[in-house]
């Protein structure tokens, strides 16, 4: 579901007014050490282990969310496209799998580290039946959108980025995904043109509050604490 309009959303608005944070999310030392071919793979494996575990736990939030869209949204193009959203996981999940195996992380002995933890706590949080889906697709707009928008700078013309690692960034960074992305952005901008005001006050702390998470989650993986 991909509507094309030429109309400022307030997803737009926010991209707007919190750009130094969403800029930092997406143009981090992490990514750009991958776009400028610099990244320690050390680096790189750490960021592998604890996103699978990130991963696992995004499945029941997706679901939450996909809960929500059958209760809440009165349009069912919106609810296929969280759907597809989910089956993706499983796919997702298996390439985690094949990837650790490929650069000899062992999955089975990964611990996840504290900014790991505080972002699945924070997922979890999302899960309750009393937070809006109006709340809920904004946060998964946002997971979604940073990486798409992180890796696809990977792939620009003047990338450094390593061969090796060029099937990572074509996961998150390929066309399909970014129009998968503009979709759960227009479902967001949907329902938040309607919500009332408290509502779309916890969905822009909810975009914050990832903004922040994945800069957390890009500083451990450069070894930070």
């Amino acid at each position: 579901m991909e509507k094309q309009s030429k109309r400022v959303g307030t997803i737009e608005t926010w991209m707007k007014k919190h750009s130094p944070a969403y800029i930092g999310a997406t143009r981090h030392p992490f990514i750009q050490s991958i776009r400028d071919g610099t990244v320690h793979l050390s680096s790189f494996k750490l960021w592998l282990g604890q996103d699978y575990i990130f991963v696992k736990a995004l499945v029941p939030f997706v679901a939450s969310v996909l809960l929500k869209a059958w209760k809440e949204s009165d349009d069912s193009s919106e609810m296929e496209v969280v759907l597809g959203g989910m089956a993706s996981l499983n796919d997702e999940v298996a390439w985690f799998k094949k990837e650790a195996s490929k650069w000899g992380v062992l999955l089975s002995g990964t611990v996840p580290l504290e900014a790991n933890l505080r972002y699945c706590s924070f997922l979890e949080g999302l899960i309750s039946s009393e937070v809006e889906f109006t709340v809920a697709i904004t946060a998964f707009w946002a997971i979604e959108a940073i990486y798409q928008d992180s890796f696809a700078s990977c792939l620009e013309a003047d990338s450094k980025t390593p061969e090796e690692l060029r099937e990572t960034c074509e996961r998150w960074g390929n066309d399909g995904f970014g129009r998968y992305c503009r979709s759960l952005k227009d479902i967001a901008n949907h329902h938040l043109e309607k919500a009332p005001d408290d509502v779309i006050s916890k969905a822009e702390v909810a975009f914050l509050h990832v903004l922040k998470h994945e800069v957390e989650f890009w500083n451990m993986s450069c070894g930070e604490t």
